[in-house]
């Protein structure tokens, strides 16, 4: 298997849309029409209930880390290819081929993809995430000002090799993209607000 074609595993993994899944078969209902269209574990959670929330994401945390530790074992290790696949996987989450392109934030793949690659700086701003969320309620806030610490967090904690960093970038701002309806939500006021119970 060629290291170019981890690439594609990686992003076919990334496409499998466990939330759109798992409400299709528990109400018969594509997720993309409830809530804000999106197919993530927070739209879920907010239309579907908790439990299944719950499962979703750890199935897209699981297919991020899938696709890197995947992409270490065939390419023993290389860290050009690991970073390549970690945002292969988020593309795929956002632009699955098997919705037609429309997908999820990647937020939860990213999560995964990171686990493995740079699990110390991830910790780091998953703590950052808490707070925010814990002072705004807002699950894209804190997302957004996670994935955007996470580059800084990966200098100053590990200073890995270039290309890892710049993966750890284009991560950030993929993220930070993706986000931009939420953050154009919360600056109105009229952002979603958090809350574990769902449905």
């Amino acid at each position: 298997m060629t290291p170019l074609l981890v690439l594609v595993v990686a992003y076919l993994v990334g496409g499998i849309p466990f939330g759109f899944l798992l409400v299709k078969l528990k109400t018969g209902e594509d997720v993309r029409s409830k809530g804000s269209g999106n197919i993530g574990a927070t739209n879920v959670l907010r239309t579907t209930g908790r439990a299944i929330a719950v499962v979703t994401l750890l199935l897209d945390i699981g297919k991020g880390f899938f696709a890197v530790w995947f992409a270490a074992r065939i390419t023993g290790d290389s860290p050009e290819w690991m970073s390549a696949a970690a945002l292969a996987v988020m593309a795929g989450h956002a632009y699955p081929v098997f919705l037609k392109f429309h997908g999820g934030k990647a937020v939860a793949s990213f999560v995964g993809a990171f686990l493995y690659l740079m699990p110390v700086p991830l910790a780091a701003t998953l703590v950052l995430f808490v707070i925010v969320v814990a002072a705004t309620r807002h699950i894209s806030m804190g997302s957004v000002v996670a994935a955007g610490s996470l580059p800084l967090a990966v200098w100053m904690i590990e200073h890995p090799p270039g290309v890892v960093l710049m993966a750890s970038i284009a991560a950030a701002v993929f993220i930070v993209y993706r986000h931009r309806a939420n953050m154009g939500r919360i600056r109105v006021g009229n952002e979603h607000v958090f809350k574990f119970g769902g449905k």
